[in-house]
């Protein structure tokens, strides 16, 4: 608790930069396993999605959406049209943008060799998944400006935990596939990690928007929500379900709703 108490004197904006680092961080490492083994474990990557899908799950709510519609209440704003929009945008423009990658990958495998359209697709589609994740840390942060406190700030940094945990797959999802695909080790490195960068930038720019801009804090705290909805219905919860023990893969989903609905709740 000594370093929680020390947190909360630095800058929110800061504190966004930080959180999105670690989170960039974990996409290097899970990028790093392509210089020590050819493959990673099935099982321990698809309980690692299960569990970020379950932290992600309570978060969206508890987090995001539960303090967006409070804090519309708050100034007075009709607080159900403020969520259901800023939760339906955060999900429909993460949908737009599959779409447009798709689009642009379907040109690409007309007028590039297969190897290298693989290599757009994977970084393309990861990158813009990480878009929403750095800017849901980065708004996470930003409102502990405006409400500042130890259960908060924890909350947010086990947030911003989740994110990293399940962005250590997504890493190696680049890394190996690429090393496969006849890259250099370290050239499958570079561009894992590469996937994971957008999120300090995004994170900055959530915490920024907030901080300056309080006004459409509620909104924001709802379009990450549904944003981060997106990406678990769309991504992780299906790719942590392929697995031939699903039902295990499960229980890790709910351990990590438990864990961060506890934070939320239970200390709140």
């Amino acid at each position: 608790m000594f370093m929680i108490e020390n947190l909360m004197d630095v800058n929110p904006i800061l504190l966004a930069l930080f959180a999105t680092l670690f989170t960039w961080g974990m996409t290097l490492v899970g990028s790093l396993l392509v210089f020590f083994f050819k493959r990673v474990n099935r099982n321990f990557m698809d309980a690692t999605l299960g569990f970020a899908a379950g932290v992600m799950v309570a978060a969206s709510f508890w987090s995001l959406l539960d303090p967006g519609i409070n804090m519309a209440n708050q100034n007075g704003s009709t607080a159900w049209l403020v969520a259901s929009l800023g939760f339906m945008c955060g999900g429909v423009i993460l949908y737009i943008g599959d779409k447009v990658v798709r689009l642009v990958l379907k040109r690409l495998k007309r007028e590039n060799k297969d190897s290298f359209r693989r290599c757009v697709l994977l970084i393309t589609s990861i990158s813009l998944h990480n878009i929403p994740e750095g800017l849901s840390v980065g708004v996470a942060f930003g409102a502990l400006l405006y409400n500042m406190n130890e259960v908060a700030l924890l909350s947010a940094i086990v947030f911003a935990i989740g994110i990293g945990l399940q962005n250590l797959p997504e890493g190696s999802a680049v890394s190996l596939p690429l090393r496969r695909e006849g890259y250099s080790r370290s050239k499958s490195f570079f561009f894992g990690q590469l996937s994971g960068l957008v999120e300090p930038i995004s994170g900055v720019i959530g915490a920024v928007l907030v901080t300056y801009v309080s006004s459409i804090l509620p909104f924001l705290l709802c379009f990450a929500a549904g944003a981060m909805i997106y990406v678990v219905v769309e991504e992780l919860i299906p790719e942590s379900q392929s697995n031939k023990c699903k039902d295990l893969m499960a229980l890790f989903t709910l351990i990590g709703f438990t864990l961060m609905m506890v934070l939320d709740v239970a200390l709140g």
